[in-house]
């Protein structure tokens, strides 16, 4: 019996990150699946709006019914967060990620999401959800890792080195191995598109644990969201794609193969995952996880999309995993010490009410014996 305590304790306390290793997995089977799907020629508009449609269809029922009871009443500020967040992450942080990824490669993508946790942390501490103590060691961990998350993303991006010859490779011919390399010219273009698309998703994190303080339901903000999503986005697919409708059509391929795990897995599940971390660790923590997912692309990429591995991205890989083990560290002792201040609060709270007693039943004696006295 002593022996479950301690294990339960330490699975609710591994759930969190879990949970973001989970997305991380989910992501990167989407950048695989996406990047095929835009190599068959499908429109990045009209991509966004059918993932997000089929989450809306998939998690919109379970959210009906079982956030009945506990679902709060919406407002126009609730409505206008909802709206706001069914733009910055599925109609503009998508939208700018995938035509980033038309003029690179996925994992040349997946490897500029890594400025997200530096961008994330940033905005937090501006908005006051993060707090910075620059003599704690905590605060020293979380700023180094973020600045050596950072580095080792443009490290593995830049710098390429030796090619490494991989088991799977072998016997491939050169027409089918994919150098990885990108034009300068496009690499620019998709940087920037990431880069933008990655602040539109730090803007969506932050907001995301600012809304869920005022609406605490995480499988209805997950549905308002792919639904506003939805509706946006076709909005915007309309003007963008005007006058090609021949787009909009879809057959059993990669097109829809890709729309129905985006949509299922990374628009509801991530969605609705994040928002339970979220409310436990902060935005940052979910963040800062998110090297896993390039590093997990590289290997997918290099196995399906048979794209060549070098040295120098795997040097990278291994600088922004010290980064990341930094970053989870700060942000675990920041864990522990949030829960012993809470202790300390009950603590002085008992301790307060075991005075404000004696205090009164001095008093009682006291009033007892002033009586006792006048009789």
């Amino acid at each position: 019996m002593n022996n479950e305590v301690p294990s339960k304790k330490l699975f609710n306390r591994a759930k969190p990150i879990l949970g973001v290793i989970f997305l991380q997995f989910g992501l990167a089977g989407m950048d695989i699946l996406s990047k095929a799907a835009l190599n068959e020629g499908m429109s990045n508009y009209v991509f966004v709006v059918y993932r997000h449609a089929i989450a809306t269809l998939v998690f919109g029922p379970f959210a009906l019914i079982l956030d009945k009871k506990i679902r709060p009443k919406m407002t126009r500020g609730i409505f206008g967060q909802l709206m706001l967040l069914g733009l910055l992450e599925p109609v503009i942080d998508q939208n700018l990620y995938f035509m980033g990824m038309k003029y690179t490669t996925a994992t040349f993508a997946a490897a500029m999401c890594n400025v997200l946790p530096a961008i994330t942390f940033l905005m937090a501490y501006i908005l006051r959800l993060e707090r910075i103590k620059f003599t704690s060691i905590r605060s020293q961990a979380k700023l180094a890792g973020t600045v050596i998350t950072v580095g080792g993303a443009m490290l593995m991006t830049l710098v390429k080195g030796p090619i490494i010859e991989l088991l799977w490779n072998k016997g491939r011919s050169n027409h089918e191995i994919k150098s990885g390399g990108v034009d300068l010219q496009n690499s620019i273009k998709g940087s920037l598109m990431i880069t933008i698309g990655c602040f539109s998703w730090a803007c969506f994190m932050v907001l995301q644990a600012i809304t869920l303080k005022t609406y605490p339901v995480e499988l209805s903000l997950t549905a308002w969201i792919c639904l506003l999503g939805t509706a946006e986005g076709a909005m915007i697919a309309l003007i963008m794609e005007r006058g090609k409708s021949a787009i909009w059509s879809i057959n059993w391929d990669a097109k829809l193969l890709a729309a129905l795990y985006s949509g299922i897995v990374c628009s509801g599940l991530a969605y609705y995952i994040q928002g339970l971390i979220m409310k436990e660790r902060g935005p940052v923590f979910v963040t800062a996880f998110s090297p896993l997912s390039m590093i997990i692309v590289a290997i997918l990429g290099s196995i399906i999309l048979a794209e060549q591995m070098y040295l120098g991205r795997v040097i990278g890989a291994i600088v922004i995993v010290a980064g990341l083990y930094l970053v989870v560290w700060g942000k675990s002792k920041d864990y522990k010490s949030s829960s012993k201040s809470i202790i300390d609060e009950k603590i002085e709270e008992a301790e307060q009410m075991k005075d404000e007693c004696q205090k009164g039943n001095e008093n009682s004696s006291h009033k007892v014996t002033i009586n006792a006295s006048k009789e």
